[in-house]
């Protein structure tokens, strides 16, 4: 098996502005209905000057666009103009420290210059490379600080950077916020709660205002959930939402904040440095309203496991179904996405993977109606899951899940589903793309009702993502296409391709090929 090393190596160090590129059209014809842009973001440069970033979720954020227009598909791409691209191609060298990656002091300043540098402590990142998404009119790249950046969705431009520090008690928000139809916007991050302890926040942004002022100025927290260790938050990357309640799942992975306050205020330590596991923590699922907020203090339990993507979350009739992509055990799967691992030969890459926690697709059930004198007894009675709720003696509500799909070493992961139409409620197809021992080399799509799968594979193929658009008068939850951007580095002058697929079935629409090479891309948004 030939291995996807150009995707995970560093593009020249020389800014891109402004590259376009006229994609020729390969295979069959383009729906004319799809007159929109694709907008992708990923990392696109990996080292600066002789310094290199360490992990994946370092490289300099890089935004990818796709016009689709009449049948034809023009590409362009432009590095955000963040504070840690821009000083780092000033200096030539890393200046804020990223996920995996240690900044430190300029080494042309003296030693009291550079001793004094370390006691300032760390300067949060700006690098907005994991997805974008629309507020009111306006469109953001985020990452999972407290930073925003806009951009101009057209020219790529990047317009200015957001604080969400001067609005909200946040720390940092997830990329995956929820939005609904009107344009209203949920997001969760953690803060310091009562007592200086920490607490994660629902964050509401509202749609598009009268007076046209910012929507994100008026942003404010409406429900917040307790943590369940004082100075250790769990990391978050996504939360649930139904038409009447959010979900968090509090994972045993923990940023132990002690660590996170006094290392980086003395040596050069990353993100992933404070990172810890706890398996005896297990998991944790917390439940609130969303009208009005309030948290529902029921101890929803399981056993550990991490998760980084809710795939879709509902109601009925009495109970929240919770579909996610897990990954067994606490251990912290980040931990095997350094670059140096990714980066070795396809039998190093699977013996690493085979160390890993295993991903699996859950379903979790969580009754809203609890009644002591049920002990004992599962409060499960959905007739079509095997998901279990046991309520013991402490208190706590102890949960199994049903298993929708499984297989060693391959994880359904970075899922879509027809959002429009059924974000929040219930449905029964989930897009996803196929991770082979970490290496994206599947798009998979699974009826989450009969555990049917579908996929689409190509020899020394690598997808990005797949993003689902509906068809316009659609009737069916899967009359639309799902769009991925392919990376084919061994076909030489052809490297990359934009793919669309019929969802229905994932057999091939159209594809249109460019002439360059298109790192790994992490998440992005149709914008019709």
């Amino acid at each position: 098996m030939r291995m996807p090393h150009d995707v995970f190596t560093a593009f020249s160090t020389t800014p891109l502005y402004s590259s376009v590129y006229v994609w020729t059209q390969a295979v069959s014809v383009i729906p004319p209905w799809l007159d929109g842009s694709l907008l992708r973001l990923g990392p696109g440069l990996f080292e600066v000057g002789s310094e290199p970033f360490y992990h994946l979720f370092d490289g300099q954020a890089l935004m990818h666009k796709f016009d689709l227009k009449g049948g034809q598909v023009t590409y362009y791409r432009r590095f955000l103009r963040t504070d840690a691209y821009v000083r780092a191609m000033t200096e030539k060298r890393v200046v804020i420290t990223e996920f995996g990656t240690a900044a430190y002091p300029d080494p042309c300043k003296n030693i009291f210059s550079r001793f004094f540098t370390y006691f300032q402590g760390i300067e949060v990142t700006d690098n907005c490379l994991v997805n974008v998404y629309p507020v009111g009119e306006d469109f953001y790249a985020a990452t999972e600080t407290n930073f925003i950046t806009k951009v101009d969705p057209d020219t790529l431009e990047t317009l200015k950077k957001v604080d969400f520090c001067n609005y909200v008690s946040v720390n940092g928000l997830t990329a995956h916020p929820h939005i609904e139809k009107d344009g209203t916007v949920y997001n969760i991050g953690n803060c310091f709660g009562k007592n200086m302890s920490l607490a994660y926040n629902i964050v509401k942004i509202p749609p598009i205002q009268e007076d046209k002022s910012d929507p994100i100025e008026k942003s404010k927290v409406i429900v917040q959930f307790p943590s369940s260790e004082r100075f250790k938050p769990s990391y978050v990357h996504s939360f649930g939402m139904t038409e009447n309640f959010f979900v968090f799942v509090e994972m045993p992975v923990k940023i132990n904040l002690l660590k996170f306050l006094s290392a980086w205020s003395i040596r050069g330590t990353n993100y992933m440095d404070c990172f810890e596991s706890n398996e005896t923590l297990g998991t944790w699922f917390h439940v609130a309203t969303k009208s009005p907020g309030e948290y529902v203090d029921h101890k929803f339990r399981t056993s550990a496991f991490n998760v980084f993507h809710h795939i879709n979350t509902y109601e009925d009739q009495g109970f929240i179904v919770v579909d996610l992509c897990t990954w067994k055990g606490s251990e912290f799967v980040y931990n095997y996405l350094y670059l140096a691992n990714l980066r070795q030969n396809w039998e190093e890459i699977k013996t690493e993977a085979m160390k890993a926690p295993q991903p699996e697709v859950r379903r979790y059930v969580l009754p809203i109606d609890i009644h002591r004198e049920e002990q004992g007894k599962n409060l499960i009675s959905l007739p079509y899951t095997t998901a279990t709720a046991v309520l013991r003696r402490d208190g706590t509500i102890w949960l199994e899940p049903e298993v929708l799909f499984s297989s060693p070493r391959q994880a359904f992961e970075f899922p879509q589903i027809n959002y429009t139409a059924h974000g929040g409620k219930d449905y029964t197809y989930a897009y996803a793309l196929g991770l082979n021992h970490f290496i994206p080399d599947r798009i998979c799509k699974l009826n989450v009702k009969s555990k049917e799968t579908w996929v689409w594979q190509e020899p020394d193929s690598y997808p990005s993502e797949p993003l689902f658009v509906q068809s316009p008068g659609a009737t069916a939850e899967d009359d639309g296409v799902l769009l991925s951007i392919v990376v084919n580095p061994g076909e030489g002058q052809r490297p990359a391709f934009l793919l669309i697929l019929d969802a229905k079935d994932l057999t091939e629409i159209a594809r249109a090929a460019v002439e360059v090479i298109i790192p790994v891309t992490f998440h992005g948004m149709y914008k019709p």
